[in-house]
């Protein structure tokens, strides 16, 4: 079975969703006249809550949202993500998560617009949003099966078992094997069970609790996380401008994977950032289409910021600690391993402690957001009086992601992604001449707005 889910990953990850990801973001972009860059200002102030409308419809803020996002792509896929990028596509894979953070947030301006555009009513009447939702409403009900098969790898493909596996790892090579207490498989169940009671305190509460936590644990485990990487940066800093410059060449080359398979590099790079950043998955519009605002085009433009932060900037410094401590040499593919050995050689002593606190705070904050995501997922299919009983089926297979091998459940998940990743590139390209219209009509009224 574990052979079979590794082929099925490695044979959708072919050129069509490449080309669906990369081409219809870049397509995003330009057809947006580059929104993510003349966009950027007008949305710091957005984030800062200048334009907030406590009266609007929906659950939480959009601060509240883009925390609650960010919290499932700030992450492990930053921590993990990035070291298997270089692991298995060497330093040039990091340059193609770079161009694909880029277009990633002309994609997520355009599908966290429609999220608030098309938000539809569950089976209880409450206000929801997500692909599954402007599928329906602004494609039309005889897409509705997009709509589904959307929802249905989003039921299997964003459940926490990457976290809790690498959570596992961590927890086992940092605080049990230097005292021998780690008992194998053993162990993986006590931790995988003692994880999960952790994560049913916060996910049994809904998305108002889910939300209220998040924005608690990000800035810390960010500011966390920063500060131990600037530290090994500093004093490795002679070497950080080779770095850039290994990552360039390799990127172009290939010579760190396949004998100079350019093409396999920039395969790996797209996958990474998609499990990183999630653009064009369809995991943010369903947060962002649960925020109190009337204004789509401003909720895109929240939305749009968690690539930059994500991958642009997290994700490129936990590359360069890897590459300026040297350890990417090692042939170390598990992620959070390769990770760890960066951390042990530049902050020796604490550098694996630090590392074990941001990978508890990085893995929980996620597991509480994906609970969202495959709920709501399990809502629209059967119903908000079933949704409930998602919550159980999540938390026992955090548990089996604990004892089950990376490389598994890497590609089980790699693999649910590319199909919800077809459902909404495809309703977000169909829908985007709505996108641009709504994108014009807000910053004319924003001029108005200013003059008064």
């Amino acid at each position: 079975m574990g052979e079979l889910i590794i082929e099925f990953s490695n044979w959708i990850w072919g050129t069509p969703l490449l080309v669906l990801l990369m081409g219809g973001g870049f397509f995003m972009l330009l057809y947006s006249g580059f929104i993510p860059f003349r966009g950027l200002r007008h949305s710091m102030k957005v984030v800062g809550g200048k334009y907030d409308d406590p009266n609007a419809s929906g659950d939480i803020s959009s601060l509240q949202a883009l925390s609650s996002a960010i919290a499932a792509t700030v992450g492990l896929g930053n921590i993990s993500g990035v070291a298997l990028a270089i692991g298995t596509g060497g330093p040039g894979a990091i340059f193609w998560m770079w161009v694909s953070a880029f277009v990633g947030m002309a994609t997520k301006f355009f599908t966290c617009t429609l999220a608030i555009m098309y938000r539809g009513k569950d089976s209880s009447g409450h206000v929801q949003g997500g692909p599954m939702y402007v599928i329906e409403e602004g494609m039309g009900k005889q897409w509705r099966f997009l709509a589904v098969i959307f929802c249905v790898a989003g039921i299997m493909g964003l459940l926490a078992i990457f976290q809790a596996n690498q959570l596992t790892e961590v927890l086992r090579v940092v605080l049990l094997r230097p005292f021998d207490l780690d008992w194998g498989q053993t162990s993986k169940w006590i931790i995988g069970v003692t994880v999960m009671l952790l994560v049913a305190l916060v996910i049994l509460g809904g998305i108002k609790r889910i939300a209220r936590v998040a924005s608690f644990l990000v800035p810390f485990m960010v500011a966390l996380y920063f500060i131990s990487v600037f530290i090994i940066l500093f004093k490795n800093l002679g070497a950080v401008p080779d770095m850039f410059l290994v990552i360039i060449e390799d990127a172009f080359t290939g010579k760190a994977v396949l004998g100079g398979a350019v093409g396999q590099v920039i395969i790996i790079g797209a996958r990474r950032a998609a499990f990183s950043n999630e653009a064009g998955i369809g995991t943010a519009p369903m947060v962002h289409g649960a925020s109190k605002t009337s204004e789509p085009v401003r909720e895109g433009l929240i939305a749009m910021l968690g690539p930059f932060i994500d991958t642009i900037v997290v994700c490129t410094l936990t590359a360069l600690v890897i590459m300026v401590t040297g350890v990417w040499k090692s042939g170390e593919r598990d992620g959070v391993l390769l990770t760890l050995s960066a951390f042990e050689q530049g902050l020796p002593g604490i550098g694996k402690y630090l590392l074990m606190a941001a990978v508890l705070v990085f893995a929980l904050s996620t597991m509480f957001t994906y609970s969202y995501y495959g709920h709501k997922c399990f809502n629209y299919l059967f119903g908000a009086d079933k949704a409930h009983f998602y919550n159980y089926f999540y938390l026992i297979t955090i548990v089996a992601g604990a004892v089950t091998s990376l490389s598994v459940v890497m590609s089980f998940v790699d693999g649910m992604y590319a199909v919800m990743a077809f459902p909404t590139m495809i309703s977000a390209i169909y829908l985007s001449p709505k996108v641009v219209a709504a994108t014009r009509d807000y910053f004319e009224r924003m001029k108005i707005m200013d003059k008064e």
